[in-house]
């Protein structure tokens, strides 16, 4: 579908995700107001800037998550929102500040300007799997997460994950504030999000497979769900786009442990000194599945996840994280 003529918001545009949605949106001829925390920091906004399209059709807007009313006047007029902007890091000193409060204030404020301006048709959220697959329930090789399932806030305060409980409250709230309103949203809900970086700076789920391949020592015992970041933009396009879309989407091409991780990146790159060892003695967190049925009737077909990682390592390279 074309998106000539047709005008959305995309907040936290200079972010990961949202800068490949950013791409993608003006590729289809879209016009796009973004917000940023900062228009005038370089490091932010150049690489936007840069993008074809970019100087007709991309309009940058300040705006902040804790602040009410500050998504206004980027929001006013257009059609469909992408609500992309929440924090993303696992060291935190104070989850409440640094995570929880942006996170679910952030979701409230941008869909109370959703609110106030007829023109808004959806709002698409991007969500996470941790708001999806935290909730205490075993997560073994038979198991198939599917959209049904929601993360628990006890459990996510009760094992310490932060991240896990900021994007579970954000979008508890989301679809409170939906209901109430009236205003028709679509969440997705990617696992960890690989692939090229079309930003300058280094993201946290980037960082992860930057970590493998700088020498780490071991690799952690940890099991995770992956997915490039071009499906995830994609799908946040055909969210808006595909009239029957509706509820949450989960986002995962395959859940791996990072024993296989280093196994799929010590193929394609046998010259790379990758861990050998894993960081403890423990037997491996075992894998699960997660239901791709719902993604696919949305049009998304996923990229293989070792071509993603081939994507990464050669973004890391190009941008100078790594010299290999």
């Amino acid at each position: 579908m074309s998106g000539k003529g047709k005008l959305v918001c995309v907040t936290g545009a200079s972010g990961y995700i949202a800068s490949w949605l950013v791409k993608l949106l003006l590729d289809r001829g879209y016009t796009i107001r973004a917000s940023v925390r900062d228009p005038n920091d370089p490091k932010k906004t150049e690489h936007l800037r840069a993008l074809d399209g970019a100087t007709e059709r991309l309009h940058l807007f300040k705006a902040n998550l804790l602040e009410e009313g500050s998504f206004d006047a980027a929001i006013d007029g257009c059609e469909g929102v992408f609500h992309t902007a929440s924090p993303f890091y696992h060291a935190v000193t104070d989850p409440q500040a640094e995570l929880i409060e942006p996170a679910v204030k952030g979701t409230l404020n941008v869909l109370g300007s959703c609110a106030k301006t007829s023109s808004v048709k959806r709002a698409v959220v991007t969500s996470s799997l941790a708001a999806v697959a935290y909730s205490g329930k075993p997560l073994t090789p038979d198991v198939v997460v599917d959209e049904t399932w929601f993360s628990s806030p006890d459990y996510c305060r009760e094992t310490k994950s932060w991240y896990m409980l900021s994007k579970t409250l954000a979008e508890e709230a989301a679809w409170k504030f939906a209901k109430e309103k009236g205003i028709d949203v679509v969440t997705l809900n990617p696992a960890m999000v690989i692939g090229p970086l079309l930003q300058p700076t280094l993201n946290t789920s980037a960082a992860a497979i930057l970590n493998f391949v700088n020498g780490a020592p071991a690799f952690p015992n940890s099991t995770f769900g992956w997915v490039n970041v071009k499906d995830v933009a994609e799908a946040h396009i055909l969210a808006f786009e595909v009239a029957s879309a509706s509820g949450r989407y989960c986002l995962v091409e395959r859940v791996a442990h990072n024993s296989e991780i280093v196994k799929i990146l010590r193929e394609l790159y046998p010259a790379i000194p990758l861990p050998e060892k894993c960081a403890d003695d423990e037997p491996f967190v075992p894998t699960y599945q997660v239901s791709k049925e719902k993604a696919k009737s949305l049009g998304i077909n996923h990229i293989p996840l070792d071509v993603s990682l081939k994507e990464t390592v050669e973004s890391l390279k190009e941008k100078n994280f790594v010299s290999l």
